[in-house]
């Protein structure tokens, strides 16, 4: 049977032993006082455990291999991280290992003392042909209560990872919250395709400029639009596009503004509705519509009021145009409630999140309740996941979902999983 590393952390970890029979393959009794804390960065797997073998109580490191032998081929004979391990906890033993004094380290052949039905359990859950994930056969097998707690906690998991990055730009704008409120909104703005360029090309715009420009759509348009590298590509008898280059170079000069010359702003695999030029168009009317956007969207008490806020069109050019070199029949592009919901779930939420974490306040609660009237996404792996027959209901389960996907399924991290280690255990 082949199990990884994981497993036997797993096994340790949670004290899934016999731990009363514990020997060391020389026959040495094994009481654990301390497990240790389990390290996932470099170094021995648990830090500062307490182990009596024998009559000697030992105070150090547990290093786990599949194969005891797992220790030259990682080196370690040769890293003096590893010069306190007091136990070496393995799957298969075969070879003795020694320390620099050539005294034997103490090694635990774990797979003497896991109960088999375990071992069993998730040797069919990992070792099976590939799958789209490793349970689907079983997914989900959690009482309602207990999946509804491990969704929360999968979206929880999600959120602080955004508040992280949020945080940082927090430290980087100067606390100018109206400023990060920009950068996440012009790279949700860019969508899947063009989102890190957007989101690059704002973070060189000093916000004041947008503040000073906002009074005036057209001019705060010519300065988005060449910004975002839109108006670097010659267009032939096109006035607007003329008067926007123009005016672009009189900003830029006026506030000694130099933008990315490295953009890769991408037009392909994009539905009209979503062309940079459309999305850009409609940033801007935003902020000339809306002065203090960021104090009136963490205001905002419902989704409701924030599809207000955020419901806007394109300038009146780009209702007969996707491109500038091209006319097309008339139609008011105003963004869509899907559209919305996808700022709301990127950018606003977890700002709004930070920004009351900022102010001392413990959030997590309103913030749930907030995205549960959200409506679910619709993708691929989320239909993927409703074919198992989940009831999918609100962002909330989306977001989680998509983060259970990717940061857990995907990695094959079964056993941090609640519904893993639900089919590990039965």
């Amino acid at each position: 049977m082949t199990v990884k590393e994981d497993f036997l952390y797993y096994l340790w970890k949670f004290s899934k032993l016999q731990l009363q029979k514990l020997q060391t393959t020389d026959g040495d009794t094994i009481q654990i006082v301390n497990l240790g804390i389990h390290n996932t960065h470099a170094g021995p797997d648990f830090f500062n455990a307490r182990i009596r073998i024998g009559n000697q109580l030992w105070a150090g490191n547990v290093e786990m291999h599949v194969n005891a032998s797992d220790w030259f081929v990682h080196h370690h004979e040769k890293d003096k991280n590893y010069d306190n391990v007091i136990l070496h906890v393995v799957w298969n033993h075969d070879i003795e290992i020694h320390r620099k004094d050539n005294s034997v380290i103490p090694t635990l052949l774990l797979k003497k003392y896991a109960a088999l039905a375990q071992v069993n359990n998730y040797i069919n859950l990992v070792n099976t042909p590939k799958k789209w994930i490793n349970c689907e056969t079983d997914f989900p097998v959690l009482k309602e209560f207990q999946f509804s707690n491990w969704i929360e906690r999968l979206y929880v998991e999600r959120l602080a990872r955004k508040a992280s990055e949020i945080e940082q730009l927090v430290v980087k704008m100067k606390h100018d919250w109206e400023a990060i409120l920009f950068q996440l909104l012009a790279k949700g703005f860019g969508l899947k395709l063009n989102s890190e360029a957007f989101f690059e090309a704002s973070q060189t715009i000093d916000f004041s400029i947008i503040r000073k420009l906002s009074s005036n759509q057209i001019t705060l348009e010519a300065f988005l639009f060449g910004s975002f590298g839109l108006l670097s590509q010659e267009v032939t008898q096109e006035v607007y596009h003329t008067n926007l280059q123009n005016e672009f170079e009189y900003i830029a000069n006026k506030f000694n503004y130099k933008r990315s010359k490295h953009l890769q702003i991408q037009f392909f695999r994009t539905r009209p509705a979503n062309f940079p030029t459309i999305r850009v168009s409609q940033l801007a009317m935003l902020y000339h519509q809306e002065t203090s956007l960021f104090s009136k969207l963490i205001k905002s008490t419902s989704i409701s009021e924030m599809y207000t806020i955020l419901q806007v069109a394109t300038s009146e050019f780009w209702e007969t145009h996707y491109t500038f070199e091209k006319s097309s029949p008339s139609r008011k592009k105003i963004v869509s409630k899907k559209f919305i919901d996808v700022l709301l779930i990127n950018a606003i939420i977890p700002l709004k999140y930070s920004y009351e974490k900022y102010l001392g306040k413990s959030p997590i609660e309103s913030i749930l309740a907030f995205l549960k009237t959200v409506e679910p996404e619709k993708n691929t792996i989320i239909q993927k996941f409703a074919e198992k027959e989940i009831i999918i209901e609100n962002a909330l389960q989306t977001q989680a979902l998509l983060e259970l996907k990717k940061n857990y399924c995907d990695k094959q991290k079964c056993l941090e999983c609640a519904v893993g280690n639900s089919l590990v255990q039965s």
